[in-house]
């Protein structure tokens, strides 16, 4: 059975997506911890992210530092915090978080909620900059 992620991927779930190329694809985490929190997927699902092989796992890395310089021109912070947890969903993803200090971090925390209209202007925001 498809996960969600690849759900999103075919189109058939929406998402607020915010870079994309033939294998990879980020977007707005729809239980945010912070403004611009991001998911950074490889579009072939892979439920565990070290079962990938390594020219996948690199390019996920790589596509996500791009991703992350992207969000932190758009979202004042003083980094972006990266995580892999692996458990919520079975298929292999990267959370960007922007942070100012390591409680920003704490996925216990309450999730934040945004408007549509704040969600994709976040989304148009950090895409013009990965795109430029």
């Amino acid at each position: 059975m498809a996960s969600i992620f690849s759900k999103i991927v075919s189109g058939d779930i929406p998402a607020y997506k915010v870079a994309e190329d033939a294998e990879y694809l980020a977007f707005l985490d729809i239980n945010p911890l912070a403004k611009g929190h991001v998911l950074v997927i490889p579009k072939q699902e892979v439920d565990y992210i070290f079962d990938m092989d390594d020219h996948a796992y690199a390019g996920l890395m790589l596509f996500a530092k791009k991703v992350a310089l992207s969000i932190r021109k758009v979202v004042p912070c003083e980094r972006i915090g990266m995580t892999v947890m692996g458990l919520e969903v079975p298929h292999a993803h990267v959370h960007l978080v922007p942070m100012n200090s390591i409680g920003d971090m704490n996925f216990a925390s309450a999730k934040l909620n945004f408007s549509k209209e704040e969600m994709e202007d976040t989304a148009q925001a950090i895409a013009a900059q990965f795109a430029g």
